[in-house]
């Protein structure tokens, strides 16, 4: 470790697994570092004894839950759409190579009172509920122009426009606004609709993209998952890294970010040893001194007997917009089973997540999931 590099890498998220690999690759010189011993950082796929250390105090998992090594939870799920710039990155990277995914069964939003699946074909789009018969009309010449603009590169279209402005020119109404801005373009809360549209739109391209994918898979979503879990995403990249003569040292506390007299980087301090750099990169949770906290997100994980009810699917994700449940940001629900090989046949993972609106009992808040 008592050597010069060109950059010091610390925590083994995504975001700094892919910028090792990519360093690496051009010739870098790079030393990796994680206080854990695995890969992940708060992204991390762990097993039931790591689950319960980290939630429950330490305390053993229940027996029947079955042998620790058949679980990869995910701390933070994700689902991946195929046409999202992180695919486009690991395949142009290869690392896609290191890597498995699986279809998600079934994408669903709650509306009414009731949860329905998100159209991912035209015919699904016709038949759907989520949107009214005059309103499909009106949603379709949107659809339209966006493919025109997506195809002829007039992207000064919609220059100067906010989102809500591009909903009034074609007469679409809340529900079919929740439905692009929530299902589609994946927006927690409404805030999007008075900023510049052109971003709304690309996402809304993307989900559209991504279903198109689908339907010639012959999947019934837009979505994927790695199997064993989203933890094998950094460790692909740090495969890559490896590969470039990256150093990698997990289990490695770090007891001080060494500076120079003017306030610049010098290097990290592990024990006795110095690691020396002019650069270093790294996850908040190394420069607590140098970050602010700006929100909370809550986070419940379930681990089932059964799919989640109503959805009918051993894999799903469900949105439930916030205007649906009477809150400022929208609260998601996920679903994953032994099909994504990151938990035994019979046991399904849930998860619910959100964006904290109070100081009160996070319970609460999630309740509506």
């Amino acid at each position: 470790m008592d050597e010069e590099y060109d950059v010091i890498i610390l925590g083994t998220g995504l975001t700094e697994c892919m910028l090792s690999g990519i360093l690496a690759v051009e010739g870098k010189k790079v030393l990796h570092i994680d206080r854990n011993d695995f890969y992940g950082g708060e992204c991390a796929s762990v097993n039931l004894t790591q689950l319960y250390e980290r939630f429950r105090d330490g305390a053993a998992p229940p027996a029947e839950l079955g042998r620790d090594r058949d679980y990869l939870i995910d701390l933070i799920p994700k689902f991946l759409m195929t046409g999202e710039g992180l695919i486009k990155v690991l395949v142009y990277t290869n690392v896609v190579r290191y890597l498995e995914f699986s279809a998600i069964a079934t994408s669903m939003v709650y509306n009414g009172g009731k949860i329905y699946k998100v159209p991912s074909t035209p015919g699904e789009a016709t038949l759907s509920p989520l949107v009214g018969v005059m309103q499909k009309l009106k949603a379709r010449s949107f659809f339209e122009f966006l493919q025109k603009w997506q195809q002829e590169g007039d992207k000064a279209a919609l220059d100067g426009k906010t989102m809500a402005e591009v909903y009034a020119s074609y007469s679409l109404n809340e529900d079919t606004q929740e439905f692009i801005g929530h299902a589609m373009a994946l927006h927690l809360d409404e805030k999007y609709k008075k900023q510049a549209a052109r971003a709304t739109c690309e996402r809304v391209i993307m989900y559209a993209s991504s279903a198109a994918r689908a339907l010639e898979e012959k999947r019934s979503s837009p979505y994927i998952y790695p199997q064993y879990g989203l933890g094998d995403l950094p460790q692909a990249f740090a495969r890559l890294s490896a590969v470039y003569a990256g150093t990698f040292m997990l289990a490695t506390p770090i007891d001080e970010i060494v500076r120079g007299g003017d306030g610049a980087f010098v290097g990290v301090r592990s024990g006795g040893q110095t690691a020396r750099a002019k650069q270093v990169i790294g996850d908040p949770s190394y420069f607590r001194d140098s970050v602010r906290k700006t929100g909370r997100v809550i986070r419940a994980i379930c681990i089932l007997r059964e799919p989640v009810p109503k959805a009918g699917a051993e894999s799903a994700q469900i949105i439930l917009p916030q205007r649906q449940i009477g809150r400022e940001h929208d609260i998601y629900v996920t679903c994953l089973s032994s099909q994504q090989k990151i938990c035994p046949q019979g046991v399904y993972v849930a998860s619910i997540s959100t964006i904290a609106e109070t100081a009160g009992d996070p319970k609460e808040e999630i309740a509506a999931g």
